[in-house]
């Protein structure tokens, strides 16, 4: 029997599960996922007593919008309702009183210290919003499919960069992609300068992670001198920072590619970096579901 006389055999022959079976099963499915397809089999079998074979399993998932890919790992400190404690960090971001403490300053700080902003630095010009990350992007990915005439085996120069790469996705300022040679708050704290440099005149509001160099004292008061207020994110909570999916998609870009070496590496990231971070559609959720009511406040 050809595919297709298979099909149309198939298709006279009643569903093994009813419209009502598979809202059913759609329930269960959302209730416990993620399943393997193996535990969907059993379910299957044990709630309806209907049993599929196996090749015709995946296309019934299918048929039911279910999507098969690698699940997203998740800490299992982070929060039920991380998004309502970012709205509200964002929230007090943009409505603090200019004689609060600094948006910086954290009760444990020394409070005889007096946080001051730097003799050059202007923040009167609005609020430029924008998202920091530290990444690790490198010239190779075994993940990406590429066609081949014989073995599916390519030989490649194989460059590593043992430097990370930090960015900055700004939303109504000037992105920048700069490679420290490591992750201490020094080195975290001259990005934030480059950030400045590149966005003067205007409070700049960023969005990042509780990495250790990001949140120590040490950074948290450069980045008050720099006109710079920080907004963490809840632990474990990457998906609300939208330079992810930047990240996402310039290792996708540039894993293919061969270079012959860091420097080369270097320019062409800082190339795809500049015409991702020109597209606001990667934080656009973000803009909708955090910013929507600050929105005149940064002009």
């Amino acid at each position: 029997m050809n595919q297709f006389t298979q099909k149309f055999v198939e298709s006279l022959r009643p569903p093994k599960l009813n419209e009502k079976q598979r809202e059913r099963l759609l329930d269960l499915l959302a209730e416990g996922e993620p399943w393997k397809k193996q535990e969907i089999q059993h379910l299957i079998n044990q709630e309806f007593d209907v049993k599929f074979h196996p090749n015709y399993l995946p296309r019934l998932l299918d048929d039911l919008g279910l999507s098969y890919a690698i699940p997203r790992t998740e800490r299992p400190d982070r929060p039920e309702n991380a998004d309502e404690i970012l709205d509200e960090r964002v929230a007090d971001a943009f409505t603090e009183d200019d004689g609060d403490e600094p948006h910086n300053k954290q009760p444990e700080d020394d409070s005889d210290n007096e946080w001051t902003l730097d003799d050059d630095v202007r923040t009167d010009g609005g609020t430029t919003v924008g998202f920091f990350d530290v990444s690790h992007p490198q010239p190779w990915d075994n993940s990406q499919r590429l066609y081949t005439v014989t073995e599916p085996t390519i030989t490649r120069p194989l460059v590593k960069i043992d430097t990370p790469a930090a960015g900055f996705y700004a939303l109504n300022g000037e992105s920048v992609l700069q490679f420290p040679p490591n992750q201490e708050k020094e080195q975290i704290c001259a990005c934030f300068e480059e950030i400045r440099e590149q966005n003067p005149g205007q409070r700049i509001l960023l969005v990042l992670d509780n990495f250790s160099s990001h949140v120590c004292a040490h950074t948290r008061e450069r980045a008050h001198e720099l006109g710079i207020d920080l907004v963490f994110l809840p632990i474990g909570s990457p998906h609300l920072n939208p330079i992810e999916s930047i990240w996402k998609s310039l290792k996708w870009e540039s894993s293919p590619l061969i270079v012959e070496g860091a420097a080369e590496y270097r320019v062409l990231l800082d190339e795809i970096f500049t015409k991702l971070t020109d597209q606001l559609s990667f934080a656009s959720s973000w803009i909708e579901n955090h910013l929507n009511e600050f929105i005149q406040k940064l002009r």
